[in-house]
């Protein structure tokens, strides 16, 4: 059926002009929102929760340096609203193994070195090194200055769990003292090993850190008979033990009235360690290290101020989080905010920063998208526009007049009806005129069926140059 082109039903301008089209924005926007989802839920993922606000530690036996050291991080967590359980403990050995065990609910634990052998230590890092914990070496008798010269005597080297004990075993046995020998050793400990030095039921007496108190070792420097063992070969424990540092006591360093030592004295030593599993929450790393700052960076006899906590580590791996804490000290936040305000700031900037990076440049992309997908539905059209010139130009071109015809005006028809932005009617009315010049081509193609090829470029000539070349690049 042919369509009267005095009164064609295809001219009835339908289009419909609106402020914008909602369902091509909301195409445009489905990318956007589907990264936005994907990087949210990778932030989300990332992201480390709120700091626990108990945590738990295993120091040592009641009264001792670790137990001592653990009741004043105590205090000071508490400031910031960190509750921190203390565990008491045989020494740093019962320690050790209960950070190993993921059963026992032990976040924390100060471990002096050389105590961990035999352990499964994976999954533990190192906080840091805290302070000295000397292993001093108490005897009667005749000038002792080597370990091999207590060989065939009464030992007490501490308790089972104990790092005094653990780290005894291995000095000795490396004199040639093991447990089944000619030489006797006792479990005694603490205030109950002085006490057997002084009652004469031992010859010697092992003691360190978590194993000695003050008024213990005060106590053994005053009673008469009793020495303090100066450590000929020091040297060469701290080369064989890596863990291990020289530490000299001056004379008169513990009573300058009584001159006590009456010589300077040579002590080996091992660090105390922080020690934590690797799942420590870095919020509260930061806060403990500072904690530590604060209970052992003052100068003392054994060290100078400042000197504590450091970097230094033999045993465990130092945590990452506590290597930049060392490198750079606390992050921005936690320097200028309470704790509390601070972890959450940096769990809202952690969550944040991934989402604007994939969302500013999404969002750059949704008016290029917008435009793109108006514009095609503007020129699909140009395709049929330019297939119909070319059918146009044949030779046969009249013959096939009337399908040609019908085909332009389901074009224009199509075209009519569209629903368009108010931004884009230019190219809309652009669009019409040239479905005009198309069907002036066609018209002009049937009224000199002979001449199709002249016509085709007196008419080209005659065409509007914008509009022609318009038509071709829409096409």
């Amino acid at each position: 059926m042919t369509t009267d082109s005095n009164s064609p039903a295809h001219r009835r301008l339908r289009a419909r002009f609106v402020a914008i089209s909602w369902r091509d924005l909301a195409v445009s926007f489905g990318p956007v929102v589907l990264l936005s989802m994907a990087a949210i839920w990778l932030a989300v993922w990332l992201v480390q929760p709120a700091p626990p606000r108990t945590v738990t530690i295993s120091a040592g036996p009641e009264g001792s340096s670790f137990w001592n050291a653990a009741q004043r991080y105590k205090t000071i967590l508490a400031r910031d609203g960190i509750t921190l359980n203390v565990l008491a403990s045989e020494g740093s050995r019962q320690n050790v193994e209960r950070l190993a065990d993921a059963s026992q609910n032990v976040d924390l634990g100060l471990v002096q070195g050389g105590v961990s052998q035999g352990l499964d230590v994976d999954g533990l890092v190192s906080l840091g090194s805290m302070f000295y914990a000397p292993i001093s070496v108490f005897y009667r008798g005749a000038r002792v200055t080597k370990l091999s010269d207590l060989t065939g005597k009464r030992i007490a080297i501490g308790r089972e769990g104990s790092g005094a004990r653990a780290l005894s075993l291995t000095l000795l046995k490396a004199n040639g003292i093991e447990p089944g020998g000619v030489t006797r050793l006792t479990a005694y400990d603490g205030q109950e090993a002085a006490q057997a030095l002084i009652d004469g039921r031992v010859d010697a007496v092992m003691l360190t850190g978590d194993s000695a108190t003050g008024p213990t070792m005060r106590k053994l420097l005053r009673t008469p008979g009793v020495r303090l063992m100066d450590f000929a070969q020091a040297d060469a424990y701290t080369r064989r033990f890596t863990y291990l540092n020289q530490l000299t006591l001056p004379r008169g360093v513990f009573d300058l009235g009584r001159n006590l030592p009456p010589q300077p004295v040579h002590v080996i030593s091992p660090t105390v360690e922080l020690v934590a599993r690797d799942s420590l929450h870095p919020a509260l790393s930061d806060l403990l290290i500072e904690a530590a700052r604060e209970v052992h960076g003052k100068a003392n006899l054994l060290q100078r101020a400042g000197e504590f906590p450091s970097a230094q580590v033999h045993e465990f791996p130092i945590s990452d989080d506590a290597a930049r804490y060392y490198t750079s000290g606390k992050g921005f936040l936690y320097r200028h905010l309470p704790f509390w305000v601070a972890s959450l700031a940096d769990r809202i900037v952690v969550l944040l920063v991934p989402i604007l990076v994939v969302l500013i440049p999404a969002f750059r992309l949704v008016p290029s998208l917008y435009s793109w997908r108006v514009k095609s539905r503007l020129y699909r059209w140009y395709g049929a526009l330019i297939a119909l010139e070319r059918e146009a130009l044949a030779d046969d071109a009249h013959t096939e007049y009337r399908n040609l015809r019908h085909r332009l005006d389901a074009v224009e028809a199509a075209v009519n009806r569209l629903k368009i932005p108010l931004a884009y009617a230019d190219q809309f009315y652009v669009l019409r005129e040239h479905i005009g010049f198309v069907r002036h081509r066609l018209d002009a193609m049937n009224a000199a069926p002979g001449t199709a090829g002249s016509d085709a470029a007196r008419h080209t000539d005659g065409a509007p140059p914008a509009a022609r070349e318009d038509g071709v690049r829409g096409a």
